[in-house]
């Protein structure tokens, strides 16, 4: 994987072999086209965002080198909490990390933020993917300006269980855009 964008464009980052299968990184034609999508509606040096489900922290590393003040990634693995943490201290990227389960997080949390990203494993159910959007809403989590932006599995449709979803397909892959007032 590598950084597209940024104070570290370029950089080429390899994850170790020990992360658990479930692990896939974002590809990079699927991470552009995020990043050319937020970058219209969002000024990366004043937003809060939030990686669920980060994995080896490809997206995260995108958003730090692009400026993102407050960004936090949560994983539930040790193992790919212990690798963001040690790359983004390489890298001198701000990002701040948390191992815990995403619906501990999600219903504990009490901070907001502009853009929650979740990459939750593909193998997820429709009812998966309506539990943390559920979470996301009744804990307020997200910001009036907010987008809940989650990947997945093209096999997976969320646009009947969402009043105004903004959906890109890149492959097996697909981009979901929901803003706070369609949760």
């Amino acid at each position: 994987m590598r950084i597209i964008s940024g104070i570290k464009k370029s950089i080429i980052i390899k994850a170790p072999k020990n992360l658990p299968v479930s692990v896939r990184p974002t590809t990079d034609k699927v991470k552009e086209s995020l990043f050319n999508i937020i970058l219209n509606k969002f000024n990366f040096n004043e937003i809060s965002v939030l990686d669920l489900f980060s994995g080896t922290g490809n997206v995260s590393y995108e958003f730090a080198s692009r400026g993102c003040p407050n960004l936090l990634s949560i994983d539930n693995n040790h193992k790919c909490i212990k690798f963001i943490n040690k790359t983004a201290s390489e890298l001198e990227l701000n990002i701040n990390t948390k191992k815990i389960d995403y619906k501990v997080f999600l219903k504990k949390n009490k901070k907001k933020f502009d853009i929650i990203f979740a990459d939750p494993p593909y193998d997820f159910t429709i009812r998966q993917y309506l539990e943390i959007s559920e979470l996301i809403k009744e804990n307020e989590i997200l910001s009036d300006i907010g987008e809940l932006i989650i990947e997945h599995s093209s096999n997976i449709n969320l646009t009947d269980n969402f009043k105004n979803i903004d959906e890109r397909k890149y492959g097996s892959s697909v981009l979901s855009f929901i803003k706070k007032a369609s949760l």
